[in-house]
């Protein structure tokens, strides 16, 4: 019905027939899917809580990356409105784990706008910093779909959580 980034863990979702992938497919389209996300980002994003919004579209230095663009900027044209929507939950010495709650869906979206605030995902080799800093123990970038809220067929909402990986449980322990 959507996807993830390879790397990223959490829920996804997936239709058991044509029917129930046109169904859902719709409701992602017209943004009424709730979607959170944890993340572990380098530094501390200036405010507690905030909203990234800006024109996202392909770098036009590296083809793998999505790039946010200022509605001015040179090569905007043509590119589509990305918000994510973030919160501090926890603020460590060199890192600070936020959730980020993002109102479009576009490819890369919260690693693009993490980074593109100067604070990109902890293990994040595509859109990281030269000699960032490593947690010990990560051995992918730290983003994980915690949390999506949908409507069923039936009308009623249903909420799926999915609790942080082991994996990623341990990086936040040794920090």
């Amino acid at each position: 019905i959507h996807r993830l980034d390879q790397d990223t863990s959490g829920v996804l979702l997936i239709a058991k027939n044509k029917k129930a992938l046109d169904f859902f497919q719709k409701q992602f389209k017209q943004r009424r899917v709730k979607k959170k996300y944890l993340a572990l980002v380098i530094g501390t994003p200036k405010l507690e809580k905030g909203e990234i919004k800006g024109l996202i579209g392909r770098s036009p230095n590296d083809r793998r990356k999505q790039k946010v663009f200022s509605p001015l900027e040179p090569g905007a044209e043509g590119k589509r409105e990305a918000i994510t929507k973030y919160r501090v939950i926890k603020k460590f010495k060199r890192y600070t784990l936020v959730e980020a709650e993002p109102k479009t869906g576009r490819k890369h979206q919260i690693r693009a706008h993490f980074a593109y605030l100067g604070h990109p995902l902890a293990g994040d080799k595509l859109y990281g910093f030269k000699n960032q800093p490593q947690p010990k123990g990560l051995k992918r970038h730290f983003l994980h779909a915690s949390q999506i809220k949908i409507k069923l067929p039936s009308g009623k909402e249903k909420e799926i959580i999915s609790p942080l990986p082991e994996d990623l449980k341990k990086v936040l322990k040794n920090i």
